[in-house]
């Protein structure tokens, strides 16, 4: 069953560290299987209304999900982004 990374950018702090996350972060979950589906600010919003950057990326399955986040090539993203985000990651499974 599929499964789904999203991200949600709750605070930009430095847009540096973030592209040099991205330059890495991309290739690295492509790597391991991800494919991006969405990413960027909200074009409409509802409710709680928050416009932050969401990152939304599918997966093969929940295991591969976890297993592109603890990847070494992900980690090095990881140590590039070294607090420039805020953010809340989450892996839901598909139905």
């Amino acid at each position: 069953m599929s499964a789904y990374w999203i991200s949600i950018y709750q605070e930009i702090t430095d847009e540096a560290k973030l592209q040099a996350y991205a330059e890495l972060a991309g290739p690295a979950l492509e790597a391991a299987g991800g494919t991006f589906i969405a990413r960027g600010f909200p074009e409409q919003t509802y409710e709680a209304g928050a416009k932050t950057r969401t990152v939304l990326i599918e997966f093969a399955s929940v295991d591969a999900a976890r297993a592109a986040h603890d990847s070494p090539a992900y980690a090095d993203a990881l140590a590039a982004l070294d607090g420039g985000a805020v953010r809340d990651i989450r892996i839901v499974p598909g139905v």
